[in-house]
């Protein structure tokens, strides 16, 4: 058996201890390292040492080509599609990630710098975008499309054939029926059933803050 490779992750909070709990199971990768803020640098993620900052990512990146961006997205995807974009520009490695416990169809199709975390089903003839969190415990049934940089949160649903559009969030035991399209940037609240087409931008339930 070869060697498991170094991966180094970008991002130290709470998002990253669980993507290298994954990373852990998963047995492909070995955590180099993690990139956090200033405040950080020296300080340690379950025993992984925090590296450097942003600023220290093209010698980072010389070191380590494989990297996961494992900042967290709830409000905004917009800083984890800047740190993609910036990845993609230097030139790095970004794998797709996949918990043991998870379930991917082999006709299912998923994007580069995606984790799918434990207990995620994605069935067939499903595609996921580049740069998604598939959190625990949620579905992505067959035929349903995921575009870039979405969160699926924890057991979130996106039943047969619905769409959902680059940078969306979908919150904790969200549902999504079959055939539904929701557009870019929506954010679609917990427990929220969502039975009817989504313009880009929506927010379910209307009068949430988010905050």
């Amino acid at each position: 058996m070869s060697a498991a490779a170094p991966i180094l992750l970008i991002g130290a909070g709470g998002h990253a201890a669980a993507c290298i709990d994954v990373i852990e199971q998963d047995g492909r990768f070995t955590v180099a390292g993690v990139v956090g803020t200033k405040e950080e640098v020296g300080q340690r993620v379950l025993g992984y040492p925090v590296l450097g900052t942003d600023e220290d990512l093209p010698a980072l990146v010389g070191r380590y080509q494989n990297v996961l961006i494992s900042i967290g997205q709830i409000k905004t995807p917009t800083p984890r599609i800047r740190l993609f974009e910036r990845l993609q520009q230097i030139g790095c490695t970004m794998p797709v990630i996949v918990s043991p416990r998870a379930y991917v169809s082999p006709r299912a199709s998923i994007g580069a710098g995606t984790i799918v975390m434990h207990g995620v089903t994605v069935n067939v003839a499903a595609s996921i975008g580049r740069n998604c969190i598939l959190n625990s415990m949620c579905l992505v049934e067959h035929g349903a499309a995921i575009a870039d940089h979405c969160h699926l949160a924890t057991a979130a649903v996106v039943n047969g054939g619905a769409a959902v559009g680059s940078g969306t969030f979908l919150g904790s035991h969200c549902t999504i029926r079959q055939g539904i399209r929701i557009g870019e940037r929506c954010i679609i609240g917990m427990g929220e059933k969502v039975s009817h087409d989504c313009e880009p931008g929506a927010r379910l339930p209307a009068q949430r803050s988010f905050n």
